[in-house]
């Protein structure tokens, strides 16, 4: 049982104390959604039509998309990136792409294109995946 399931089992006094605990956060802000970026958690084998409408940011360089929780960025004109929306410092699914490295807002946590660490908070790195270019098509794998 996560934390979540045991606070709604407490029922509405656990969800008041839940409450003052997060101090105005949503119950989902309250969870830690690790799944060790840096090592591992999860495989993907993805095809990306950049023709569709969902994928156009990644016609320009510095675009980027999430897809699956993976963020896909185009970082020049032949070379994508592709890492874990999922943070490594506290397992926050909020990492983004933005000036040329990926981004946690959480806590600042900073992550070179290759998914290691630019800072303290980001200094496990994030999980990286493959990217393939053929044609209008991008495979992420790994």
């Amino acid at each position: 049982m996560n934390r979540l399931e045991f606070l709604k089992s407490l029922g509405l006094k656990g969800a008041s104390l839940l409450a003052v605990y997060c101090a105005g956060s949503t119950l989902t802000g309250c969870i830690n959604e690790n799944v060790d970026p840096a090592a591992g958690g999860s495989t993907a084998d993805l095809t990306l039509d950049l023709t569709s409408s969902a994928y156009s940011a990644l016609n320009t360089v510095g675009g980027y998309v999430v897809v699956n929780r993976i963020v896909i960025a185009r970082i020049s004109q032949t070379q994508f990136a592709a890492v874990t929306q999922v943070c490594s410092h506290e397992g926050k699914v909020k990492v983004y792409y933005r000036s040329g490295e990926f981004y946690c807002p959480e806590h600042g946590a900073r992550f070179a294109t290759d998914g290691s660490g630019l800072n303290s908070k980001g200094s496990m790195g994030l999980k990286t995946y493959q990217t393939e270019l053929n044609g209008t098509t991008l495979r992420v794998f790994g």
